[in-house]
């Protein structure tokens, strides 16, 4: 049993502003420093605290180090009617992939089916932040990205695909919309990284010790397990193929590990497969169906123990309506962290996916 830590309500404006001076005195630049802290902030706001403040730190030191590329040199290339790459340079992955979403909008627009990889950049964290942006501009996306070697296959003992997450947005009539992003494991590393900075245990069917037995301690997880066994097992391999492997990026167990290395880039690859509805029925027919899938979905009567149910990903808009109400939880020394003048406490380098 870990012990529980403290924690504390901070107003989402107040951790954007936090997040930006603290990434800045790491040497990022403004712009890039400002795109990372909302991307973040948006994901303390979802209730996905894996992706949001617990990661400064981390982001901090690579920066420091000189592991990201601050000034980057970015290069578009469209390489067919409806195919593009935006290579990043290892930039700050949140800002260079967030650049990407004008081209996939404008590429889609024009084409009406595309695919943009998004090549040579650092971690872009929480994909549905992108996802969502992209069906803003009434298209449909699909969202793929690499990441560490940290699961073990299934009928393996050792690690070799990432978490390898896949995303997906579609727009809607009303309201915000409606957008799924998920881990192809049974829980994405941050979320393991989230109970460890709040002292909590995990479940046993997470993730596995050195030894491939089961844990439900967070500080000894050796490895992760794939969601559902081998039908995890094989999207997070069709993700490696699409975001990695395609783009002659590295791939499987040659992809670079977050806590590795910190003074080098990490060349990761993410994806998105993105289609205008609107070459095969209109938008306002489209985004109609869309809203009566969520009437219909609320309306069958909920099982057990739920008080209704909720669409894909609707659950992270009711708690960041009520975090931008009531503030959003962080544990308290991530805050007191952000508001010293500590850069980062050389924490991370070398010591594995799992640091």
């Amino acid at each position: 049993m870990t012990d529980a830590k403290k924690v504390v309500r901070i107003d989402h404006q107040e951790l954007t502003d936090l997040i930006k001076k603290k990434l800045m005195s790491a040497g990022l630049p403004e712009e890039a420093a400002l795109e990372t802290a909302t991307h973040l902030t948006y994901a303390d706001l979802c209730g996905i605290h894996s992706h949001g403040a617990v990661r400064v730190a981390y982001y901090a030191e690579r920066l420091a180090k000189g592991g990201v590329t601050l000034n980057p040199n970015i290069v578009y290339t469209q390489t067919g009617p409806g195919t593009a790459t935006l290579d990043g340079d290892n930039g700050q992955g949140h800002y260079i992939a967030n650049l990407a979403i004008d081209k996939v909008i404008e590429l889609t627009k024009e084409t009406g089916v595309s695919m943009l990889g998004v090549t040579h950049v650092s971690h872009t964290g929480m994909l549905a932040y992108y996802c969502e942006k992209v069906a803003n501009a009434g298209l449909v996306t699909l969202a793929m990205t690499q990441s560490d070697p940290m699961v073990v296959p299934f009928g393996g003992a050792e690690n070799y695909y990432g978490t390898n997450p896949i995303a997906f947005g579609a727009p809607r009539k009303e309201g915000r919309p409606v957008v799924f992003d998920m881990a192809t494991t049974v829980q994405a590393w941050g979320k393991i990284l989230d109970a460890r900075s709040k002292g909590h245990d995990i479940p046993d069917t997470w993730a596995v010790d050195e030894h491939g037995h089961p844990t439900t301690d967070p500080n000894n997880v050796s490895g992760l397990l794939p969601i559902a066994g081998p039908k995890g097992y094989g999207l997070m391999m069709i993700v490696d193929i699409l975001a990695g492997m395609i783009f002659n990026l590295p791939f499987g167990n040659k992809v670079s590990s977050m806590y590795k290395d910190l003074d080098k880039g990490r060349d990761l690859g993410h994806v998105y497969i993105t289609v205008d509805p609107e070459r095969f029925t209109t938008l306002d027919q489209f985004t109609s169906n869309i809203e009566t899938m969520i009437s219909d979905l609320h309306g069958i009567k909920p099982a057990k123990g739920f008080d209704q149910v909720y669409y894909p990903g609707e659950l992270a808009i009711i708690e960041t309506e009520k975090n931008l109400k009531d503030g959003i939880e962080i544990p308290e020394h991530i805050v007191d962290y952000l508001k010293s003048d500590t850069v980062h406490f050389d924490e991370y380098g070398h010591k594995g996916a799992f640091a």
